[in-house]
């Protein structure tokens, strides 16, 4: 994931990646100014942990709750920082507050557990480090943080510097609501990160992000055995057989190669059809990405917005090239209606890909449905779909639930959807895992929201 911002008099300077319009400036935290924060939550975490899980669940509803005050304008902030459209910004905004039933689930994860002869208690780590991803700039934040309090940990965020004022204004009700020090947020780029990450004081890191970033973060706990949670990139695949339903198929293969402009760490990036029924299902596939008009993500006709900077669609505009100049054929290059200030990529649908281009091989994080045939067997779909790097998600599209199924056993990715995409229908419960290069440790379910806490077992003769 490629970002880019620029720092002027030791401010970031926030811009609209649909109009290059300055959003606003927002300073950067200082050493001294990171040092205060940290030393504010360790101070803090004691007394946090110390009013009990059913507590600091019931805070966290409430904070939580605060939120649905200024959710409206959350959703403007994210459109205006990131690019997403209108639609997608009020999605995530309406996550943001609507959290009982995830607090709920996160409090029974954490609840003690009676074993035979002992009873196994968790103790948090401390103070926990966030570094927030740019996509999903409110809600990932947090799916982070709120498991980290539950847990009886005090926390430090850096929101995304791409997105530094949606960062600031989702968190604002926990800090107002939550004992002073519980939550601490600093901005900045980079660096402001690797301070966070490398403070003795930070007992753990958490992040969604690149691979590349997961791996230094990784590299910097290292000396000081910090525990880390790590949710990183990915290049999914999707297998569609040709006894599948092509219709749906061919839809999903659409929205989740699309959807937020193809900025989505688990979206579908490298499409496997059986040569059969490669022309009838490239045919829907031309006539459903037509649709996905670029633009101005506050334009209702918009139905993807810019890319989040220049640099990343750079990177998208270099794997197209790339793969059209070895052989790749362009079926679809959707409108774009939007400003030539602004960072637009059109949705575009490639195919006769080949499993060695770098677009089928690295994280394109772009607008870009790439298809590539198949054979047919179980044998090559389960050799195309496991060659890479990355291991996220997947999926199967097959009338054969049974065959469809032993593909996805034998996908190396931490979710896989048989005839459905499994971030739009997975439960809250499941565990966001990532496989290979994806990711370090859980995010999200019961094991996940675990993993910001140590069991204690208490043994009793």
């Amino acid at each position: 994931m490629v970002q880019g911002v620029a720092i002027e008099n030791g401010c970031l300077v926030d811009t609209n990646p649909s109009t290059g319009e300055v959003v606003g400036r927002v300073k950067t935290s200082s050493a001294e100014e990171v040092d205060a924060a940290i030393a504010r939550a360790k101070g803090a975490q004691p007394g946090w942990a110390a009013l009990g899980l059913e507590q600091r669940v019931a805070l966290l509803k409430k904070a939580c709750e605060a939120i649905k005050e200024s959710k409206d304008a959350l959703a403007a902030l994210i459109t205006q920082e990131m690019g997403k459209v209108a639609s997608e910004a009020q999605e995530e905004a309406d996550a943001a507050c609507g959290k009982n039933d995830f607090l709920d689930l996160v409090q029974q994860a954490n609840v003690p557990q009676d074993v035979e002869g002992a009873r196994i208690f968790r103790d948090a780590h401390g103070v926990v480090g966030v570094c927030s991803p740019w996509n999903f700039p409110a809600d990932e934040i947090l799916l982070l943080v709120l498991p980290a309090l539950a847990a009886g940990n005090t926390v430090v965020v850096k929101p995304s510097e791409v997105a530094p004022m949606t960062g600031q204004k989702v968190l604002e009700p926990l800090q107002s609501l939550l004992p002073v020090g519980c939550v601490e947020v600093c901005q900045g780029d980079g660096e402001v990160g690797r301070q966070i990450v490398a403070h003795p004081q930070i007992s753990m890191v958490a992040m969604t992000g690149s691979s590349a970033t997961g791996r230094k973060i990784m590299e910097s706990c290292s000396t000081s055995l910090k525990r880390l949670v790590l949710e990183l990139g990915g290049k999914d695949p999707m297998v569609v057989f040709a006894d599948a339903d092509l219709e749906k198929a061919a839809d999903d293969a659409v929205t989740w190669s699309l959807y937020n402009c193809g900025q989505v760490c688990c979206g579908i990036e490298r499409i496997y059809i059986e040569d059969s029924v490669k022309d009838a299902f490239e045919a829907k596939v031309q006539e459903k990405a037509k649709a996905w008009i670029a633009g101005d993500g506050s334009d209702p006709a918009s139905k993807i917005g810019p890319m989040v900077s220049d640099m990343q669609r750079q990177q998208v505009a270099a794997h197209v090239k790339d793969a059209v100049n070895n052989g790749a054929k362009k079926l679809c290059e959707a409108e774009v209606r939007g400003s030539s200030k602004g960072n637009y990529f059109p949705a575009t649908v490639l195919t006769d890909l080949k499993q060695e281009m770098r677009i089928m091989q690295e994280e394109t994080f772009g607008p870009v449905v790439a298809i590539c045939r198949f054979d047919g067997s179980e044998a090559e779909a389960l050799r195309l779909a496991n060659d890479s790097e990355y291991g996220l998600t997947a999926c199967v599209y097959s009338a054969d639930k049974a065959k469809a199924t032993r593909v996805a056993m034998g996908i190396h990715a931490g979710q896989v959807g048989v005839n459905a995409y499994p971030m739009a229908t997975a439960s809250a419960s499941c565990p966001w895992v990532g496989h290979k290069g994806s990711g370090f440790g859980y995010h999200s379910g019961p094991d996940g929201w675990r993993q910001f806490s140590v069991p204690k077992s208490i043994i009793s003769s």
